[in-house]
């Protein structure tokens, strides 16, 4: 299962793994895998459109079916949300495998830095062809509203972050409707961020719209496909070719999402009932997928990571010698062996927060609270005044009882949680497995800190310092998280990412991410596990998607072999 997204776009996937933590664009290198350079960066069978056929239905299993399709709101930044909507709204630039960005010219003729003192300036050209699917244009105007609100400047839109948007002084008409100069108040090196996905101006018009217009619903659209309908009962979504569409024509008719639970997707494909469905790192379900008749299982480095996430809001959390008690009562080689047997892939601990092993930037930030290390976490709990009695931790009377919340019917979770339940025993921290609906993981537990302990997966965007940004910002009043899911934050990491974000040194950005990622360890909020591998099945006919790396899928291109 999927889920947020963060910063300029932090996924989080559940079962599978959250929808996006921040991991930075990669080297010209073809190896993404913990220094396995047989590992492709995506694995998508790319084809000229001339050589997919026309026409087709796609089946394309996913693991959980949102109810907030607005990506800007905390409950909508979810990575399955961004699978099915990505066919349908704005982006202003495209990713390759290696992370490298191009104007997306569907939407933008050209965006650029077009002048950088007293302050940095981009003007972007925007596709006088885009429109919305009510007719408008696309255009200034959406821009300016999109940042009216997600600038934070009032609480009751429920943004997922004001990243990037909180430094810009103004956004202004250029020469004409198409035509938008964004001027920054700050530098802000991950500019070309921004206002991806776009959203029609009438979405931030008022709390009330933002908040529910887009609940249960997706009422305009500007891209290849549109809307046919979405079956809550069935628990599917279709896309249809939309004639209007003023770019490349889909290659197919149609495509229908149907959600399901994660452990349930494999067999669905294997019975033939789906053509596409993420089976995330399962070496059953990754076995059965390749032993299905014409199918291939494509696998590559995700920008993505395994985690547990620590509710540093909880009453039994709020210490941080307690977070750091678990962090360093956790076992995550363990983890990481268990969760990978069977798949082609080293089971090797992930030992920073913002970028990959293969990725320029990546450090070893650690040290001290990175390994497994039981007789110190059980002095930090004896510091903290949590002292055994009999088998558990007791304070003022209170037990140190904590809730593991998983997704039902992710087998992942659940062993993860068993696995972490024998851990954390071993130091008096009695952990209790909670299985929650699926669909209700993110927006009823994860997002409002309903738990203690929650296994998820970041899902990682070309952006390591945006798209990651919200998911470690401290809260501005206590109350107020946002997109940091971990509740927990500090002055001391604001400062090293706030360095970061306005630095337009690449070098320089990194080595801010990097200080800031040692105070991360220290605050024990997020327990990075290990890189996630995407793992897709797919029908062997199929062309132009599978496991994308930091690949952006062109969904007109998609289809079936001729």
């Amino acid at each position: 299962m999927k889920a947020p997204l963060t910063g300029a776009r932090l996924a989080v996937a559940a079962a599978l793994a959250l929808s996006p933590v921040g991991c930075g664009a990669r080297g010209p290198d073809t190896g993404a895998g913990q220094g396995d350079d047989t590992v492709k960066v995506s694995d998508l069978n790319l084809q000229p459109r001339d050589k997919v056929a026309e026409g087709g239905t796609l089946r394309w299993g996913i693991n959980e079916f949102p109810s907030q399709w607005n990506r800007n709101h905390i409950d909508g930044n979810l990575a399955v949300a961004a699978v099915v909507s990505n066919a349908l709204l704005p982006s202003v630039f495209a990713s390759d495998g290696q992370a490298r960005l191009s104007v997306n010219r569907d939407y933008v003729l050209d965006a650029r830095i077009t002048d950088r003192r007293p302050r940095q300036v981009v003007t972007y050209a925007l596709n006088p062809k885009a429109r919305w699917s009510d007719g408008k244009p696309i255009t200034w105007a959406d821009y300016r509203a999109q940042w009216e609100v997600m600038r934070g400047g009032d609480s009751a839109f429920r943004i997922v972050s004001a990243t990037g948007y909180q430094d810009i002084a103004a956004v202004e008409r250029g020469a004409g409707e198409h035509e938008v100069v964004v001027t920054f108040a700050r530098p802000f090196g991950d500019w070309q961020s921004l206002f991806s996905p776009l959203l029609p101006a009438a979405v931030n018009e008022d709390a009330k719209a933002f908040n529910s217009a887009w609940l249960n619903a997706i009422p305009v659209t500007a891209g290849p496909f549109k809307v046919g309908r979405l079956d809550h009962t069935t628990k599917t979504i279709t896309l249809v070719r939309d004639p209007a569409w003023w770019g490349d024509r889909a290659k197919l008719d149609r495509i229908v999402y149907r959600a399901a639970d994660q452990d349930s997707l494999t067999g669905m494909f294997g019975n033939g009932e789906l053509d596409v469905a993420d089976i995330g790192p399962s070496a059953p379900d990754y076995a059965r997928a390749r032993s299905a008749t014409g199918a291939e299982v494509r696998l590559a480095a995700g920008p993505d990571f395994r985690h547990f996430t620590f509710n540093g809001s909880g009453e039994k959390l709020r210490d941080v010698r307690v977070r750091q008690a678990l962090q360093l009562g956790i076992d995550r080689a363990a983890i990481a062996r268990s969760d990978l047997q069977g798949l082609d892939w080293p089971a090797v601990p992930l030992n920073n927060h913002f970028f990959m092993p293969a990725q320029e930037g990546y450090r070893d930030n650690a040290g001290a609270f990175g390994g497994y290390d039981p007789r110190r976490a059980q002095r930090l709990l004896d510091e903290a005044g949590w002292k055994l009695e009999g088998d558990v931790r007791v304070k003022n009377g209170q037990p140190l009882t904590l809730r593991f919340v998983v997704p039902a019917g992710s087998q992942l979770g659940k062993s993860e949680g068993e696995l972490a339940q024998s851990m954390l025993a071993k130091i008096g921290v009695k952990l209790a497995l909670q299985a929650v609906p699926t669909d209700d993981f993110f927006t009823k537990y994860v997002i409002p800190g309903n738990f203690d302990i929650a296994p998820f997966a970041y899902i990682g965007t070309p952006f390591p310092l945006s798209s990651s940004y919200g998911a470690y910002v401290n809260s501005p009043d206590g109350k107020t998280w946002n997109a940091n899911l971990g509740r927990s934050g500090s002055e001391a990491v604001d400062a090293a990412l706030n360095r970061a974000v306005a630095e337009l040194d690449p070098v320089q950005a990194r080595a801010d991410l990097n200080a800031a990622d040692r105070l991360l360890w220290e605050q024990a909020s997020v327990l990075p596990l290990y890189q996630r591998p995407q793992v897709v099945a797919v029908k062997d006919t199929l062309a132009n998607v599978g496991a994308r790396g930091f690949h952006d899928l062109r969904y007109q291109d998609i289809g079936f072999l001729r």
